[in-house]
């Protein structure tokens, strides 16, 4: 039997580098950014041209058009966001569905908007990265083109680090340093490695 972790945190919370701290204690992470990338040149971009013409290029969404198109317009954004989350979806079905048969014990779906899309239901516990507010604040605020405005607008949209937290089954605080994370990771993993050896 694979367990299915769910990985998720709000924006600047070092989710992305938890993740691949899974990866380097061999546990295969599906990363839902990676995946949309790959989509965007294969099974999303004709679906998204239909929808936002000019938008694809040689088969390829171009992501800063895409961008223009969908920018503070709700309606848009969810338009796009039922075109590429299902396909998400899809693509990480498969990548469970391919360790279950070769019987990997652990798996982590890196899905960064877990709870607002409804994904608790995919898997089996929940890893929510934080940290605290101002160290998120000052790590986001330091990526190119980003803005205050952008920061809340992103944030607006996000089911608070809070109430994350509460509905987690594990947390990992990267405000504490990057080997506090990795000794946190280490323990989800060796705390959900016995009930896999111990099944009858």
């Amino acid at each position: 039997m694979t367990i299915v972790l769910g990985l998720t945190g709000s924006i600047g919370m070092g989710k992305s580098t938890t993740g691949r701290m899974f990866m380097d204690e061999g546990v295969p992470v599906h990363d839902s950014d990676a995946a949309v990338h790959r989509l965007y040149s294969g099974a999303a971009a004709p679906l998204i041209a239909a929808r936002f013409p000019g938008t694809v290029t040689d088969g390829t969404v171009d992501r800063a058009r895409l961008a223009e198109a969908v920018l503070g317009k709700p309606e848009a954004f969810r338009a796009l966001e039922e075109i590429v989350h299902p396909l998400v979806r899809q693509d990480a079905d498969v990548f469970v569905a391919e360790h279950r048969k070769k019987g990997t014990p652990i798996v982590v779906l890196d899905i960064p908007l877990l709870f607002e899309t409804g994904g608790e239901g995919r898997v089996d516990h929940i890893v929510v990265v934080t940290a605290p507010a101002e160290e998120q604040r000052k790590r986001v605020l330091s990526r190119p083109g980003m803005t205050e405005e952008k920061f809340a607008g992103i944030l607006a949209r996000q089911v608070p680090d809070a109430e994350k937290r509460r509905r987690a089954d594990f947390i990992i605080d990267t405000g504490k340093g990057m080997e506090a994370a990795r000794k946190a990771v280490r323990a989800v993993i060796d705390e959900l490695s016995p009930a896999e050896t111990d099944t009858p």
